[in-house]
């Protein structure tokens, strides 16, 4: 079976349903009983698991239309995490000491499914690049957006987990100009010296429409957007003809505090959508299930040859977590954030 395991474990649970933004007054860390693996089941001790911006949404809306179930008030979190198989049945198809992907991250050990763990396969150098969105990045581009040789790319929310990979991506299947936007000169400065972007469009600085016409005034090709909001609109106003638009995410309703996180409504200009021959589409991981697989040899292949970088925040230690999330909504994070166990 395995060495001796803990009686217990640790878990951020949220205390309470927040008015607004959640921040860390909202989450416990509470200690849990950790009984012993039944049939099918393995004990993981989690590594490294991933804070996200949708876990937002799982806690503020009702949960209609949602991919993964709303969280109530007691519930312990979840979400994607990499650990060790510390305890295992003889029957299991795992063993001790097998390093997987799970989504019962939020906990120090977690009791899961065998079923629900995939090993790690050695195909990424980092265990934690396992915890990366950048799937959804390589699918919006590849499958969606169909970035070719020559095109001018905006990427909204630059700065993200997965923006910062989009850059890095559109440039490698052939984009010629890389436009970011994000909330910082800090962050603008990263995203030029360190991913590579050509320009940068700061929120905050004056009118998105006039900085995106400046930094791109041929036009755009493409737009890999994860805020909607004003950035969408600028960019249907940047678009050249036959432009073609994939929607990752929607930041800009999705972190406010006057709404529930689950709705992000813009309003847009049809007429120019015809005229120019736009084409919008909103990227979902579960309509292309052979990109996993795909991103994740292409970003292996990548990382180690030294052509894409994978920007990451790491905080250290469970009790930190509650803060680490509070800090991602208010955007004080580079890159995707994980915390560290």
């Amino acid at each position: 079976m395995t060495a001796t395991l803990p009686g217990t474990a640790r878990e951020v649970r949220l205390a309470a349903i927040p008015e607004g933004l959640p921040t860390r007054e909202h989450f416990t860390v509470a200690t849990t009983t950790l009984p012993e693996p039944g049939p099918g089941q393995v004990v993981v001790k989690n590594r490294h698991f991933l804070v996200f911006p949708g876990l937002r949404t799982l806690i503020s809306a009702d949960g209609a239309d949602l991919p993964l179930p709303p969280l109530r008030s007691g519930d312990a979190l979840f979400g994607p995490a990499v650990g060790e198989v510390v305890a295992a049945p003889a029957d299991s198809p795992l063993r001790t000491g097998d390093a997987v992907v799970h989504m019962l991250g939020w906990r120090d050990y977690a009791l899961v499914s065998a079923t629900d763990c995939a090993p790690l396969d050695g195909t990424l150098p980092d265990p934690v690049a396992y915890l990366s969105p950048g799937s959804a990045a390589y699918g919006a581009l590849t499958r969606l957006a169909d970035v070719r040789a020559g095109d001018i790319v905006f990427v909204t929310g630059a700065a993200g987990a997965v923006g910062s990979l989009a850059g890095q991506i559109a440039r490698l299947l052939g984009a010629k100009r890389v436009i970011g936007s994000t909330s910082s000169p800090e962050k603008a400065e990263r995203l030029v010296s360190e991913l590579g972007y050509d320009a940068v469009v700061l929120r905050g600085a004056g009118s998105i429409a006039a900085q995106l016409t400046r930094a791109a005034p041929e036009g755009i090709d493409v737009l890999v957007d994860t805020v909607a909001g004003e950035q969408l609109v600028a960019a249907i106003g940047a678009a050249r003809q036959g432009a073609r638009f994939a929607l990752v995410g929607a930041l800009s309703g999705q972190m406010s505090a006057h709404r529930a996180g689950d709705s992000s409504p813009v309003e847009i200009d049809a007429f120019r959508f015809v005229v120019k021959g736009i084409s919008l589409r909103g990227y979902s991981g579960a309509d292309h299930p052979d990109v996993e697989k795909e991103w994740t040899g292409r970003f292996g292949d990548w990382l180690r040859a030294g052509e894409l970088t994978f920007p990451h925040t790491r905080i250290a230690g469970i009790d930190r977590a509650p803060q680490a999330l509070q800090e991602m909504i208010e955007g004080k994070h580079f890159g995707t954030v994980v915390v560290e166990l």
